[in-house]
C-alpha cells in the first residue's frame, strides 16, 4: 500500500491552488481509469484533489447554439441528454459504445479525455515503456501489438487512444475548455492529444495543474437531424471491449452531392485521428460508395502497419463507408 493525501475543495480555484502546491498531485473525478492505475503500481500521485464538488457538471446550450458539457458531466447523463441525442447522435452513440453501464455512470467528460492507452506494455509495471518510463523501450514493436497503432505511430511509442467519447468530440470540432495557474484557455479536440515523437509520455497538450473545465461543441451543421453524425466501432468481443477500429462522421447531402464532412478514426492512433484528408475529398463530391471509397483511401495510405495489425487498415476503411453511406442515405430520405 502506497500511502497518498486526499482533500476535496469546494472552489475551482482551490482545486488548482492545492495541485500547484503538491508536484506529483493529479485530480479525481469518476476515477474510472486513474485508480485502476494505482492499484498496477503504473500511477503513484502522492495526492489525489477529488473535484467532484465542483460545480462543473452541467449540459447546457449556448448563445451560439452549439453545447456547452462540463468537466465533471458523467458519460452516463451526457449520452442520455435529449440535446446531445438530437442534435448530436454521433457524441451519445460514442458514449453508449464504451465501457459498461455501471462505469458509465462514474467517468466523466475530462477523465474519459485523460484515460490513458490500455497497451499491455503500459499496464505492466515489471516491462519497460516509453510512455510509462522515458527512455526504457517500446516492446510493443517486436512483441504483442495487434490491437496497436498503423497511424502516426513513432520507433517510441505504438499505442493507441482508447477513448470513444474523444472521437466523437473531434469530428464535431468541438474544444476543451482548461483553467490552470496561468488562466484559462481553449484548445481543438483534434489538437488536444498528441502523436507520440519523442514523447510519449506525454498523451496531451494540458499544462501542469491545468483543469478540464468543460467541453464546447458548436452548433451542428444545417440539414436532417438524422444525417447530422454517426459512431460505429469494431471489436472483439459485443461490448465492453475497446476498439480494433472506430468511425465517426458528421454529413450533409443537398441535391446528390456532399456538403459539410467530418470524419475522425479511432484504434489507429495514439490520438483520436481526424481525417483531413478523407474530408477534402468528400466535400463537393457525389454522394456515392465510389466517393466513400476514394476518402476513405485517401486518409489511410499514410497507414504503417506491424506484423500483426495490418487487418485495421481495411477493417477502418470498411467502416468508414459504410458509416457515410447509411448517413447519406438518411440525408436522402428525411433531407
Amino acid at each position: 500500500m502506497k500511502p497518498f493525501a486526499y482533500v476535496r475543495p469546494e472552489r475551482t480555484e482551490e482545486a488548482i491552488e492545492r495541485f500547484a502546491a503538491r508536484p506529483g498531485a493529479r485530480f479525481l473525478a469518476g476515477g474510472t481509469n486513474l485508480v485502476d492505475l494505482m492499484k498496477l503500481g503504473v500511477a503513484g500521485p502522492p495526492l489525489l484533489i477529488d473535484i467532484n464538488g465542483l460545480p462543473l457538471d452541467a449540459v447546457e446550450e449556448t448563445a451560439a447554439g452549439g453545447l456547452h458539457i462540463g468537466g465533471t458531466a458523467r458519460n452516463s447523463d451526457v449520452a442520455a441528454h435529449p440535446l446531445v441525442r438530437d442534435r448530436y447522435p454521433v457524441l451519445s452513440q460514442a458514449l453508449l459504445a464504451g465501457a459498461s453501464p455501471q462505469l458509465r455512470n462514474s467517468a466523466t467528460t475530462g477523465g474519459n479525455l485523460l484515460q490513458r492507452t490500455r497497451c499491455p506494455y503500459f499496464q505492466d509495471a515489471s516491462k519497460p515503456c516509453n510512455k510509462r518510463v522515458p527512455g526504457s523501450g517500446c516492446p510493443a514493436r517486436e512483441g504483442v501489438h495487434r490491437d496497436l497503432a498503423v497511424l502516426g505511430h513513432s520507433v517510441h511509442c505504438v499505442a493507441t487512444h482508447p477513448s470513444d467519447m474523444a472521437v466523437a468530440l473531434a469530428a464535431l470540432d468541438a474544444e476543451v475548455r482548461l483553467r490552470g495557474p496561468a488562466g484559462e484557455r481553449t484548445v481543438p479536440v483534434a489538437e488536444f492529444h498528441r502523436l507520440p515523437g519523442d514523447r510519449p509520455d506525454r498523451d496531451t497538450v494540458i499544462e501542469d495543474g491545468e483543469l478540464i473545465t468543460g467541453v464546447t461543441l458548436p452548433a451542428p451543421p444545417p440539414g436532417a437531424p438524422g444525417a447530422r453524425g454517426a459512431y460505429r466501432k469494431a471489436r472483439d468481443r459485443a461490448s465492453y471491449a475497446f476498439a480494433l477500429a472506430s468511425v465517426a462522421a458528421v454529413l450533409t447531402v443537398e441535391d446528390g452531392r456532399i456538403g459539410h464532412a467530418a470524419l475522425a478514426f479511432g484504434g489507429l492512433a495514439h490520438k483520436p485521428w481526424r481525417a483531413r484528408a478523407a474530408e477534402e475529398v468528400l466535400r463537393g463530391a457525389p454522394a456515392t460508395t465510389e466517393t466513400y471509397r476514394r476518402a476513405a483511401d485517401a486518409e489511410l495510405a499514410a497507414a504503417e502497419p506491424l506484423r500483426d495489425n495490418g487487418f485495421k487498415v481495411p477493417l477502418a476503411r470498411n467502416l468508414a463507408v459504410s458509416v457515410l453511406h447509411d448517413l447519406a442515405s438518411r440525408a436522402d430520405t428525411t433531407g
